[in-house]
C-alpha cells in the first residue's frame, strides 16, 4: 500500500486543510503534516505577515464576525441555550463552545469509538454549562478530554435551572 500523499491538516489558527504533500518524500510527509499543524493556515499567515495594522484588523474582525456567524447557526440548530457572561466573553466563549464541541465530535464518534447515543448524553451535559468563561478556559483543551472536562465543570458554570436541558 502506498504511503497517502493527502493529509488533512488541522492548522494552529484553528482552521482546517486537505494538503497535498505528495512533492515529499514518502518517508517525509508524515513529519512534515505533523509540522503544519503547529503553523496557521495560508489564509492566516498571509494576513498576519503582510499590509497594514489596519489591514490585519479589518481581516481579524471579518474573520471573527464569519466564526460568529457560524456558531450562532450551530448554536440555534443544536438548541444550545445562550452563554452568560460579559458582553466580550459571551461572543468568544460561543465560538469556543462551538469549536471544542465540534472538534470533539469529530475526535470521538466519526473517528472515535463513541456512539451517537454516548454523545447525545455528552451534548446534554454540555448544554448545561453555560458559562461562557468555561468555554473560554478550554479553548486548548484536546477533544478526548471533553467527557472528563464537562464532568469536572462546578455548579458556578451551570445555572440553577436550565430551560434548554
Amino acid at each position: 500500500m502506498a504511503v497517502k500523499t493527502s493529509w488533512p491538516i488541522d492548522h494552529s489558527c484553528g482552521h482546517h486543510a486537505d494538503r497535498d504533500l505528495s512533492d515529499r518524500p514518502a518517508d517525509r510527509r508524515a513529519g512534515f503534516a505533523e509540522w503544519l499543524a503547529t503553523q496557521e493556515c495560508r489564509d492566516c499567515w498571509r494576513a498576519s505577515n503582510s499590509g497594514t495594522e489596519e489591514d490585519k484588523a479589518a481581516w481579524i474582525q471579518a474573520k471573527r464576525a464569519e466564526e460568529q456567524a457560524d456558531s450562532e447557526v450551530w448554536s440555534q440548530q443544536y438548541r444550545m441555550p445562550p452563554l452568560e457572561g460579559t458582553e466580550r466573553a459571551i461572543p468568544w466563549g460561543a465560538r469556543c463552545r462551538h469549536q471544542i464541541l465540534a472538534a470533539a465530535y469529530t475526535a470521538l464518534v466519526v473517528e472515535g469509538d463513541t456512539s451517537e447515543a454516548e454523545w447525545e448524553e455528552t451534548k446534554r451535559t454540555a448544554r448545561t454549562i453555560t458559562r461562557a468563561g468555561w468555554w473560554i478556559d478550554q479553548r486548548s483543551s484536546e477533544p478526548d478530554d471533553l467527557t472528563e472536562l464537562l464532568q469536572a465543570a462546578t455548579d458556578a458554570d451551570r445555572p440553577a435551572e436550565n430551560p434548554h436541558f
